[in-house]
């Protein structure tokens, strides 16, 4: 199994499985001398681990992270940065039953066709665990991003259908969804356990602005920056689309409605911070279609690895909707995708 590894100046290796002894990540490309926060780095784990509320599951790990090299008294020392996450709280034998089931919405079908063989416990490598690893790393990305005054913030704009109706950005930490919206998120809740109830499970909307991002950065054909953040952003197992600015709206718009243009008040950002594959220097918006949880206790058909048609029902510890804890790694991605793009334009971030 290839492609572990992502981005080009600055570099980040992941590995393990959900069932494994432990998941982890090297950074590579971060110059020496930068004092780095590590309580913040388990900060933002905290934010994604599992068991924070009903709309998560219920395992229980602590996703505590271990430095392992790169970080000493506090600082970088230019030299790959390790970090391991103990997993602790696996019930393997929850996945006894279905080992040769090609669960429906998960990676098992492709998987079997590919290699032939598989861990079944979780999903192995496929599964949502392995983006504790990503977090970790983008913790550190956005702690230097912040040097040059870049922030990213992420979080529900829709899930279970239902939208929110205000951006109130000190509310997202608040309620169960991550939503800047107290109210929609509570209302939005209620639909999940409904679904929940009936043995199934809700997707939803996450919303991610990047800003004081500067002008530059981004290639204008092959390594665009919004190409960039979409393939960093895809590579998350849940997110099934990605949309810039007016995204899929501009198709119905005219030219004259979706164009930026500018008057007193400043550029106008239908775009959302990239043209031409190069950032404006407005922020950077982009949404992200994350999908239902495919692991349901709903009975539905499938196969197995054999061939052998049968029903299955998918009991365990699952997500009720990804949304809530999928928001810490889309700006986990964003923030390795703007920092590898800084260091190609500019070179090192002084400490």
């Amino acid at each position: 199994m290839s492609s572990n590894s992502f981005g080009s100046h600055i570099t980040i290796t992941t590995y393990g499985e959900s069932h494994g002894r432990s998941i982890g990540v090297i950074l590579d490309g971060v110059e020496a001398g930068i004092p780095i926060d590590l309580d913040r780095v388990q900060h933002e784990l905290d934010r994604r681990r599992p068991g924070q509320s009903s709309m998560t599951t219920a395992r229980n790990e602590s996703d505590t992270v271990s430095v392992e090299s790169g970080i000493f008294e506090g600082r970088t020392l230019g030299t790959p940065i390790a970090m391991i996450i103990q997993n602790s709280d696996q019930h393997s034998s929850d996945y006894r039953a279905i080992a040769d089931v090609q669960r429906p919405g998960h990676a098992d079908r492709g998987y079997d066709e590919k290699y032939g063989f598989r861990d079944h416990r979780g999903g192995g490598r496929s599964s949502g665990r392995e983006t504790a690893a990503r977090v970790a790393a983008g913790a550190i990305a956005r702690q230097l991003l912040e040097r040059t005054g870049i922030t990213i913030t992420a979080y529900t704009i829709e899930a279970a259908g239902i939208p929110c109706t205000r951006i109130a950005i000190d509310e997202i930490e608040q309620n169960s969804l991550r939503a800047p919206d107290n109210e929609a998120a509570s209302r939005m809740e209620q639909q999940v356990l409904a679904a929940v109830a009936q043995g199934d499970s809700c997707g939803g909307i996450v919303e991610c602005v990047c800003e004081q991002v500067p002008a530059g950065l981004g290639d204008p054909v092959f390594k665009k920056l919004d190409a960039l953040l979409s393939q960093a952003v895809m590579s998350i197992g849940a997110v099934k689309g990605i949309e810039f600015g007016e995204g899929f709206r501009a198709a119905r718009l005219l030219g004259s409605q979706n164009n930026d243009t500018y008057s007193e008040q400043g550029w106008t950002n239908h775009a959302g911070g990239v043209l031409g594959g190069i950032s404006t220097g407005q922020p950077i918006i982009f949404r992200c279609a994350v999908k239902p949880t495919p692991s349901i206790s709903r009975t539905q058909r499938t196969r197995t690895a054999s061939g052998e048609v049968r029903d299955i029902e998918i009991h365990g510890r699952h997500d009720p909707c990804i949304c809530p804890r999928i928001v810490p790694v889309i700006e986990a991605m964003a923030a390795l995708t703007i920092l590898d793009a800084w260091y190609l334009q500019f070179g090192r971030i002084e400490p």
